[in-house]
């Protein structure tokens, strides 16, 4: 009992490693190492747990996908009635979190498919489906609010779910590139405003 119990803490030190490593790192220059030395734990140990560095990747992104569904079901928009204003409270929940570190806030899946989406196929389908997952679950209240406030519209609930996440991954990419949240914020702010022009009614 306490070996697995030992074993699982091993395995999660090496995830978390792996995440804060790579978010603020990238994918390509985090190597095994970096990893184990984080971590505190050896070389052995890694292999014990992960055949490849794209395997622990792949588990990664599990992880990290796993992490944000928990935080956005517990995040405050979640208790409001409308899906208008949960959606509306998404965004504004993302901006907050801007006020963090920038490898703290940035999207591990979107840092990691940037560079592995044609050299890594295991990441990069693991970087894909959590992403895809997390766009449809906004996708349930996008829907609602479109049955209520925009019911003729043409687009897609899906459609908007991706937008709104072109939207965040590129603000990310700035902030990465300013080394300031600001123009994220910015572009947040717009989308906010452009969402509530397609639930006017």
């Amino acid at each position: 009992m306490a070996r697995t119990r030992n074993s699982l803490e091993t395995r999660t030190k090496l995830l978390d490693a792996a995440r804060d490593l790579i978010r603020a790192k990238g994918y390509s220059a985090t190597t095994v190492d970096d990893i184990c030395q984080a971590a505190g734990v050896t070389k052995g140990g890694f292999f014990h747990h992960f055949e490849s560095k794209d395997q622990l990747g792949v588990a990664a992104a599990e992880q990290f996908s796993n992490m944000a569904e928990q935080i956005f079901a517990a995040a405050p928009y979640q208790a409001l009635e409308d899906p208008r204003d949960r959606l509306f409270g998404y965004i504004d929940f993302r901006i907050a979190m801007l006020g963090a570190e920038i490898s703290q806030y940035t999207c591990l899946l979107g840092t990691m498919v940037q560079e592995a989406y044609a050299t890594h196929p295991s990441v990069r389908e693991a970087c894909d489906a959590g992403m895809t997952a997390h766009v449809r679950e906004l996708a349930h209240d996008i829907e609602d609010a479109k049955l209520l406030y925009a019911p003729k519209a043409s687009w897609t609930s899906e459609s908007v779910g991706y937008f709104i996440q072109s939207v965040i991954q590129g603000a990310f990419i700035f902030a990465k590139a300013k080394q300031s949240p600001e123009v994220a914020v910015q572009s947040m702010m717009h989308l906010r405003r452009y969402l509530e022009s397609l639930f006017e009614h």
